[in-house]
């Protein structure tokens, strides 16, 4: 409604001084000056107007950290800030995607940095082939109820919100899950931040974090079992990309005869030397956007931590994830019929590129977590949490985080791969 005394001006043209003031300023809209000017892109501001236009969203905020919510995306984390709503976003967000209103029909790269998936996405179990299809690109879709499907907002407060969905879905071996989803995504404080990733000080340091908690129960009448095949529950990230930005992952050697055999990259064929450095308790994969590329780690050999650094932005990143001990059953995703279909990944890293046909998804990159496989009775539930965070300042103090959670420092990270 326009305020009593923002009439015409011609009408006020013999009013003083102070009070032509006050009807100079009226804007019939509602809105201040500051909303007034146009945000900058690249920052939190930006995304959020762009995305408060398409989709209804949730945010989370302490009043200086925010976190941006889609229902419509499945609960998506979409972008998040650790300065304010100026600040720098840290999602990556396919505007031209969002804005249209035609869809793709394999898979919608909506980007976000946590999104709900379900594995296994190859394989005689997976669920994103039909059955008797081949493993081929032409023949992979992204479930609708993971893709363009929304999820019901069931509550929300200023640092968290909860979703959830029923899904039914039927494999590659023709067998059918019905399940439901519960996705609650929180804020995490400084206290928390420190005790999680067993810092002393954050002092010096602009940071967001934030929780997904990821639970899905059996709702169906059937067991989920080797025979039939199982669910897993899978968290993606996708982030911004630049010829600056390295994927960090600690590992374990366990003892292993070669040091090669840590990593699995022959998701898209072999990674190029000058992409993929192993060193002897950390791993370093090239993320520029400009090769696509995937790697994963495999249980046994795990850390509960992973991460990145973008040393253009001074963005580093950090993963913590739940994966319980002595578990070693994961899902194959593998695009083949496989001898071993669940001695999948824990932990995957994707780096995007042209794809063999032209085009390209992004440009983005990702880092990804997945639950053990879930072979669950009827009424069973399981849970995976994904947690993020994000970190801005100096390189020395950064360094020290670097230092103590992903046993490398700032330095190192940016001299890991060949220029």
């Amino acid at each position: 409604m326009i305020p009593f005394f923002c009439f015409p001006l011609r009408r006020i043209v013999f009013f003083p001084l102070g009070i032509m003031a006050i009807f100079l300023s009226c804007n019939p809209s509602g809105e201040s000056a500051a909303e007034n000017q146009k945000a900058v892109p690249g920052t939190y501001a930006y995304d959020a107007e762009f995305l408060k236009k398409y989709q209804d969203v949730v945010e989370l905020s302490d009043g200086n950290t925010f976190v941006l919510i889609s229902t419509d995306f499945q609960g998506r984390v979409m972008t998040s800030s650790a300065t304010g709503r100026e600040g720098f976003s840290f999602g990556w967000i396919n505007y031209d995607l969002i804005a249209s209103p035609e869809k793709e029909t394999h898979m919608n790269a909506f980007g976000g940095e946590d999104r709900f998936w379900l594995g296994p996405e190859g394989g005689q179990f997976s669920i994103y082939f039909s059955p008797g299809k081949t493993f081929e690109f032409e023949n992979w879709y992204v479930p609708k109820s993971i893709d363009l499907e929304p999820f019901l907002r069931v509550s929300n407060t200023s640092s968290e919100a909860v979703f959830e969905k029923d899904i039914h879905l039927v494999n590659y071996s023709d067998k059918t899950f019905d399940l439901k989803v519960l996705r609650k995504i929180k804020l995490i404080d400084e206290t928390d931040a420190r005790e999680r990733l067993d810092i002393e000080s954050l002092k010096g340091i602009d940071f967001v974090a934030f929780e997904s908690e990821n639970q899905i129960t059996n709702t169906g009448q059937n067991a989920w079992t080797r025979e039939s095949g199982a669910l897993s529950i899978w968290i993606l990230g996708m982030l911004k990309p630049s010829p600056a930005t390295t994927i960090v992952i600690p590992y374990k050697r366990q003892d292993l005869d070669k040091i090669s055999q840590v990593v699995n990259d022959t998701y898209f064929g072999k990674v190029p030397p000058e992409r993929l450095v192993i060193g002897d308790s950390v791993i370093f994969f090239r993320a520029d956007g400009n090769y696509r590329s995937k790697i994963g780690l495999s249980p046994q050999h795990h850390t509960p931590y992973a991460g990145s650094y973008d040393a253009k932005e001074r963005v580093l990143t950090v993963v913590f994830y739940s994966a319980p001990k002595g578990v070693f059953d994961y899902v194959n995703s593998m695009w083949e019929l496989q001898e071993s279909p669940f001695s999948g990944d824990v932990i995957n890293a994707y780096n995007d590129g042209p794809l063999e046909g032209g085009g390209q998804l992004g440009p983005f990159y990702e880092i990804e977590t997945s639950s053990p496989a879930a072979f669950l009775q009827p009424g069973q539930t399981m849970i995976h949490t994904h947690a993020t965070f994000h970190f801005t300042g100096e390189e020395s103090v950064l360094s020290q985080i670097s230092e103590k959670v992903l046993g490398v420092s700032i330095s190192e990270i940016k001299n890991a791969l060949p220029n």
